[in-house]
Parts: structure tokens; C-alpha cells; sequence
């Protein structure tokens, strides 16, 4: 995923062409710009020659600044945790525009819920451009979980470490408004060709959703029913090839469903009904 823009960062200097030839030819795509983030992150030399080796051995960029850029924002992120891709951000901003809209609706804060969080990329935009909100998220990584409560808690959100559902305080039942989930899609067979900073450097429960990438989106949909408020939204992303598979499970959940397309991305909405 294509890194933050160098001349946004503070201490963001010009990198020399020897050291963006050695990460182009690491196969780093914006090698410039990456050049003088590493360059930026510190003042020690020694230091910018150690993040640039490990970037060069494969390591995720973000994990080595120890950011990662959202939709405008700045996350905090964990080695091993799984690095929001830019992607996401249109699942992101459909869970806000839905949280403004149940707020509007209520006349109170939207309850929403940023399942298999991460570190809380989607919460954040929801926390920023909806609030106030009551924000909960949760994810089974615990270096995810670390990241998403600093990043998270700041902003008013509560942060549970567990599995889906179970991670979440009981008293939310039946009255989320939106529940954004950015589950793992990427079947199991599929995860060998993923590029090596992901593969070897994310945890494996953050990228395998089974033999057809669909385990975890299997339990998101059989329980979204028993949490949403009624007129209360799921949003899930997914590929273009499994979202009319995404769409059934959903309406087996009991709830509508439609497929939204936006540009790359795949988004599966799933409503609750209002009565």
C-alpha cells in the first residue's frame, strides 16, 4: 500500500539516490517516498541504516515508523499487527456517513462497534468525522489491541481484546447502530501470494478467512441480528467474486442485504429491519 506522502512529515529530508536504488530494487514501488520517511525517523545515522536494512529484508514500512497513514489521520501501529490498507477507508467512511445518520435519526450518539478492529483505523474515521459516538471495538490480536486502545481511547473508544462477539460488553445487544467489520477475506491457498511484508510480517489470523475466505464473515453474519438496534447497519468488506456469497450468508443472519461497488473496493451492507 502506498505509503503517506514524505512532504506531510515534519522531519521528513531528501533520501540520496543510492539509498531509493536500494529500495526500488527491494521492490519497493514508492521508494522515494519511503527513502525519506526512513530517513526522517530519526537523526542517527545508524539507526536510518537499520530501519532501511529491515525495510530492504521485507519488513512493513509502517511497522518500522511505527505509524500508519488512514484517511488523513496518524495511527499508531504494532509490529505484527495488521496495517490498515488504504482501501479500507471507503469502508470507513460508509460506517461514519451511517453513524451520522443514526444520530441525526435518534437524536443521540450512534452506538458503534469496529470489529476485528485492528488498530482501530475505522473507529478512528468513525470517532473523527461522526462523533460523538459511543465506540466500542474489538479484535483477537493483542499487539492490534495494544495499538487500537492508544489510538482508540484518545478518542473516547473502548477497546476489548476477544473473539468477535464475545469480546464485547453484553449490554450493547440489540442496540448497535452500526457494526463495521473488516473482517479477513483472503482465502487460506491465497495467503502464499501476498506480498512478503504482509505474509511473513502480519498475523496469519488477521489475513486467512478460510478455504474460501469466508469463516469469519460466516460468524459476523450469523450473530449481526442478535446486535443491531433495529434499523442498525453491518458493513463488511470484501472481494467482488465472494460478495453475493457475503450477501447470502447476511440474509441467512436475517438481515437485508445489498453490494455496493466503489471503484476497487466491495462493501456488503446488511440492515436490520426498523420493525
Amino acid at each position: 500500500m502506498p505509503p503517506a506522502d514524505a512532504s506531510s512529515t515534519p522531519n521528513a529530508v531528501s533520501a540520496d539516490d543510492a539509498l531509493v536504488a536500494r529500495l526500488r530494487a527491494a521492490g519497493c514501488v514508492f521508494a522515494e517516498d519511503e527513502a525519506a520517511l526512513l530517513v526522517g525517523a530519526s537523526a542517527d545515522p545508524e539507526r536510518v541504516e537499520e530501519l532501511v536494512a529491515r525495510r530492504v529484508a521485507g519488513e512493513p514500512l509502517e511497522a518500522l515508523l511505527g505509524w500508519a497513514e488512514f484517511a488523513g489521520l496518524r495511527l499508531d501501529v504494532e509490529p505484527g499487527a495488521f496495517v490498515p490498507r488504504h482501501r479500507t477507508e471507503a469502508l470507513a467512511a460508509e460506517a461514519a456517513r451511517r453513524a451520522r445518520l443514526a444520530s441525526a435519526d435518534h437524536g443521540r450518539p450512534a452506538v458503534v462497534v469496529d470489529l476485528c478492529c485492528g488498530v482501530g483505523a475505522i473507529g478512528a474515521v468513525v470517532a473523527e468525522t461522526a462523533g460523538p459516538v459511543v465506540l466500542l471495538a474489538a479484535d483477537l490480536d493483542p499487539a492490534a489491541v495494544r495499538a487500537a486502545r492508544r489510538n482508540l481511547e484518545p478518542r473516547g473508544g473502548r477497546v476489548f481484546e476477544g473473539d468477535l462477539y464475545e469480546a464485547l460488553p453484553q449490554e450493547f445487544a440489540g442496540r448497535v447502530d452500526v457494526l463495521a467489520a473488516n473482517a479477513p477475506y483472503v482465502p487460506s491457498e491465497e495467503i502464499a501470494f501476498m506480498p512478503p511484508e504482509a505474509r511473513d510480517h502480519e498475523a496469519r489470523i488477521a489475513l486467512d478467512g478460510g478455504t474460501d475466505g469466508l469463516d469469519v464473515h460466516r460468524r459476523v453474519a450469523a450473530s449481526a441480528a442478535h446486535w443491531l438496534a433495529p434499523g442498525g447497519s453491518l458493513v463488511i468488506e470484501t472481494s467482488e467474486r465472494q460478495a453475493e456469497t457475503a450477501a447470502a450468508l447476511i440474509r441467512r443472519g436475517g438481515l437485508d442485504a445489498v453490494v455496493v461497488e466503489d471503484d476497487d473496493v466491495t462493501l456488503v451492507i446488511g440492515s436490520r429491519p426498523s420493525v
